[in-house]
């Protein structure tokens, strides 16, 4: 809102909300006018008295709008400042701002009661789920060693339905971190390529499985990042080209000013999923298709990605492939 329109509304709702005591003030003119002439007074006498009423009038209205105006003014500012502290609420001058003063303050009391009631209920289950996720860790080693050491047929599909197991838990615990209040990254200048690898060497198998090539074209770049969490988005980035591909090929490759390309000969993402596809819990047609699918995968990378300033961009066309393009030529680090 600009000065001349602020000015306006205030202007507005000053007379709106004294319009009552002008209507008064009228009134009283009039009468006082009747009075006047029913007496037959010299009409020179009315005018002036008229004349003396009106600038004694003015003289008050153009105070009051003046203290009307600061007070908005005030108060104005403090909206951005209001959820901080209440200290500078203006101190009420008649009984009725008295009584809205102190019910802005229990208002306030109360919101900050349960702020901290829902911070230590979220606090208690981040714990808990931090805990499970961790005890979870325990049973699912203890398959995987059970599973390497037996020599029956279906060994391999128990392998690779307990890395899907591993996969969805590292989500959680991701998930998890993501959303507290805890600071978890820490930024450093990486060598690409190896956080590529690192990816890259726990898919193995399932490339290897789905006999699906790839194509890994060295970045030779050095990005600002946080190597865990980008791992973890390129992770999902993988799971997601092998999963919706199955026959071809998925390259990886880099684009001029920092860009890497992960792209797949899968299904595609129809065109009108695309503005969607980072919403949480958005699926899509693939999603409805694949009754697993949970929408939080690229949801979670789209805000990690965010906090790293990185971007992610994807292009897709429906049966011939998917690429997924990431900026990581950070400008501006937005960690909260």
């Amino acid at each position: 809102m600009n000065s001349n329109s602020q000015f306006l509304s205030v202007i507005h709702g000053y007379i709106k909300q004294n319009i009552k005591v002008l209507l008064l003030f009228i009134v009283f003119a009039l009468v006082f006018c009747i009075v006047f002439s029913l007496y037959d007074l010299e009409i020179e006498a009315i005018y002036y008295s008229i004349m003396l009423c009106t600038f004694i009038g003015l003289i008050y209205i153009c105070i009051n709008f003046i203290n009307y105006y600061k007070k908005h003014i005030q108060l104005y500012k403090l909206q951005n400042e209001i959820s901080i502290s209440l200290e500078n609420l203006p101190s009420p001058k008649t009984l009725m701002e008295e009584d809205y003063t102190n019910l802005i303050l229990n208002l306030n009391k109360e919101y900050k009661t349960y702020i901290s009631k829902s911070d230590i209920a979220k606090s208690d289950m981040i714990d808990y789920y931090t805990m499970w996720v961790h005890q979870i860790k325990t049973p699912i080693s203890a398959l995987k060693l059970l599973i390497q050491t037996s020599e029956s047929e279906i060994s391999s599909d128990l392998s690779s339905e307990l890395f899907k197991i591993e996969q969805y838990v590292e989500m959680v615990l991701s998930y998890i971190r993501l959303g507290s209040n805890k600071n978890d990254f820490v930024l450093k200048e990486y060598d690409l390529d190896n956080i590529i690898r690192q990816a890259v060497r726990k898919y193995a198998p399932l490339f290897i499985r789905k006999k699906i090539s790839l194509d890994f074209q060295p970045t030779n770049y050095k990005v600002l990042t946080d190597e865990k969490w980008l791992v973890f988005v390129i992770e999902q980035l993988l799971s997601n080209a092998i999963k919706y591909t199955n026959k071809g090929k998925i390259s990886i490759y880099s684009l001029e000013n920092k860009k890497l390309v992960i792209e797949d000969t899968g299904i595609g993402i129809s065109k009108e999923d695309i503005p969607r596809i980072f919403d949480k819990g958005f699926t899509g047609y693939n999603g409805r298709t694949d009754k697993k699918a949970t929408g939080l995968g690229l949801y979670l990378c789209k805000n990690i990605l965010d906090k790293l300033s990185h971007k992610i961009s994807i292009e897709s066309e429906v049966g011939v492939k998917t690429k997924v393009i990431l900026d990581l030529a950070m400008v501006n680090v937005n960690i909260e």
